[in-house]
């Protein structure tokens, strides 16, 4: 679209006080803000300040929100909710915004009546008016008796006034099964304002699944994308405004989430993530207690020592379309995480100043790589976590013989064919923080959801894990894990675990090698394998000689791998040999892989 859109958010969205939220609001960027009336009640400025401190921070007050119950109410009742629209209106001129949200109203005195509710409606509007305001109406999923947005504007319509039009709400919308094509039919006039927020599809009440489970665009199951399409459609150019309560998101830093609120606006407006051909290397970051120990692992999975960085504390190791990189930290901290961890996830694209810039343009950190002029120019930028995000050529840049490789001094090992690749990457952010990764791998990296979250039953509580992926030939996989809950010393274990997959044509002859190069694969017992063999599996004692782990899908296909123990703290590596179509992650296995490692680490 030719026009740029306003940002703005709800000061409901996010956490602190009013002062707080305004400011980390204009520090993302955004344009404007909603006024949440229990933030102004909270606040000892007065609306006047309020409004000073807005216009110093450069933020436009685009939405004072909510009024509530004021239309299809008794005569007495209604002339109640007169006196609190007055009152509003007061605050909204020393505020200095124009536009009211009234949200359909949930009083029992209510009366399923349109005529009445627009005859109404329309007297606020008028009082509005005189008073150069105007409102928006919304339907709330849970109105007493409008709870559908086409039942909204039935009732606008009807009432008929210039100062009087529609609030669409994506939640409300989607939550009843809306359909928003009807929209285009609107008049633009009549648009006066759009709310977003994504939701994962839930089985509850709306209003629980409103007041606990919203997300910002691109974190839930909502197609936004559609709803803003048929809003452009109808010529609708107001603020897009970010209405989202969510439990996290309010007891969160509001710095970082009013970034990653604003990265969610920008993402449903961008054009798609340029295109990936595959997972380039993992960086391994190390100190010198644990590099032994990680090496050894790479090599007794086939990786070879390759090369050493000609200018940096960094070895290469290969093997068929494998690569790994392992960065020696001198002081790297040995806390609670480990001194071992993945450090950066380096892509293939065809375009890597593209695929730079469009995590630039979504308030992804670039990061300068140092780099001596005859060494490649690798771009990179930060994710949420501080994980780096290389992204690199497929081939040799036109006009250069060399390619990143090409910056290691060779030493004269060769690497075999054992690996096919890297085939995937699994994370552990806290759960607090996996909504934000789940919006940078889906926005700057192009990567969707292959299935539905999986809640795995883990010995120390539920842990949920994703799958996001690429898609293609050669898919760049990336796994989120994350415990839904973790209190108190007795949550043992590993606090965020990594991993790194290797995708091998046979697992059984790299356990083999593995073995023989003095690898002790983790065990998982006999319990494991006589139900594998219950369940039809074929050649378990196999399996179990070589401690591989087999899941089983629908269709038949196997995850066939073998899982080292945890390397520094916190790392482990995988072999995976997908059979016949299988495309998890092989999430039956985590409980008794973690039952596993924590025994090996005792």
């Amino acid at each position: 679209m030719g026009r740029r859109r306003r940002h703005g958010i709800a000061t409901a969205c996010l956490s602190g006080l009013l002062e707080d939220k305004l400011a980390a609001a204009a520090a993302a960027g955004f344009d404007g803000v909603e006024i949440f009336v229990p933030d102004l009640l909270g606040s000892p400025e007065t609306p006047g300040d309020i409004a000073r401190r807005c216009a110093d921070l450069g933020l436009a007050i685009d939405l004072y929100q909510p009024l509530r119950d004021v239309e299809a109410l008794p005569l007495e009742a209604f002339a109640e909710s007169l006196r609190r629209v007055d009152h509003a209106f007061d605050v909204m001129e020393r505020l200095g915004t124009t536009t009211a949200l009234i949200c359909s109203s949930v009083d029992p005195r209510a009366v399923d009546d349109d005529e009445l509710a627009a005859a109404q409606l329309a007297e606020v509007a008028r009082r509005a008016a005189d008073r150069g305001l105007r409102i928006a109406y919304e339907a709330l999923a849970w109105g007493r008796h409008v709870n559908t947005w086409d039942h909204s504007w039935r009732i606008v319509e009807l009432a008929d006034h210039p100062a009087l039009g529609l609030c669409v709400d994506s939640f409300h919308l989607y939550a009843r099964g809306g359909d928003p094509a009807g929209l285009r039919d609107v008049p633009a006039g009549k648009l006066f304002f759009c709310q977003l927020a994504d939701a994962p599809q839930l089985d509850m009440a709306v209003l629980p699944w409103s007041r606990h489970h919203r997300l910002f665009p691109g974190q839930g199951d909502f197609d936004l994308t559609a709803l803003v399409g048929h809003l452009d459609a109808a010529g609708y150019d107001g603020p897009w405004s970010l209405e989202v309560f969510n439990d996290v998101f309010r007891q969160a830093d509001p710095r970082p989430a009013a970034i990653d609120a604003r990265r969610s606006l920008l993402g449903l407006g961008a054009p798609p993530a340029p295109a990936l051909s595959g997972t380039a290397f993992v960086e391994l970051a190390v100190d010198p207690g644990t590099s032994t120990e990680v090496t050894d692992a790479l090599s007794a999975f086939g990786l070879v020592h390759t090369g050493e960085h000609r200018s940096k504390a960094v070895s290469l190791w290969e093997s068929g379309g494998a690569r790994v990189v392992v960065r020696e930290d001198q002081g790297r901290p040995d806390d609670a995480s480990g001194p071992a961890a993945v450090a950066g996830l380096a892509v293939r694209t065809p375009d890597p100043v593209a695929l730079a810039d469009h995590g630039v343009d979504l308030l992804a950190p670039r990061v300068p790589l140092p780099h001596a002029g005859d060494e490649a120019e690798l771009r990179a930028v930060a994710a949420p976590d501080g994980t780096l995000l290389f992204c690199c050529p497929e081939r040799p840049e036109p006009g250069r013989d060399d390619f990143w490789p090409g910056d290691f001094v060779p030493t004269g090992a060769r690497p075999g064919p054992d690996l096919l690749g890297i085939d995937h990457v699994a994370l552990s952010p806290p759960f607090d923080h996996v909504a934000e990764a789940e919006l940078f791998l889906r926005t700057v990296l192009g990567l969707a959801p292959a299935g539905d979250p999986t809640d795995i039953v883990a010995p120390f509580g539920l842990v949920r894990g994703r799958l996001f992926t690429s898609g293609g030939p050669d898919p760049v996989r990336v796994v989120l894990s994350s415990s839904l809950v973790r209190r108190g010393g007795w949550a043992p274990g590993v606090p965020a675990p990594q991993s790194v997959a290797f995708a091998v044509p046979d697992v059984l002859a790299v356990s083999r090698a593995a073995s023989a190069a003095g690898l002790d694969l983790l065990d998982v017992g006999p319990n494991y394998y006589a139900d594998l063999a219950a369940r039809g599996v074929a050649d378990v004692d196999e399996l179990a000689a070589h401690r591989v782990l087999v899941d089983v899908d629908a269709d038949g296909g196997q995850y066939r791998h073998v899982v080292t123990p945890v390397l520094g703290g916190r790392v482990f590596l995988e072999a995976v040999q997908r059979v016949d179509g299988y495309s998890g992650f092989g999430a039956a296995d985590a409980p008794v892989r973690m039952a596993a490692h924590r025994r090996s680490r005792r």
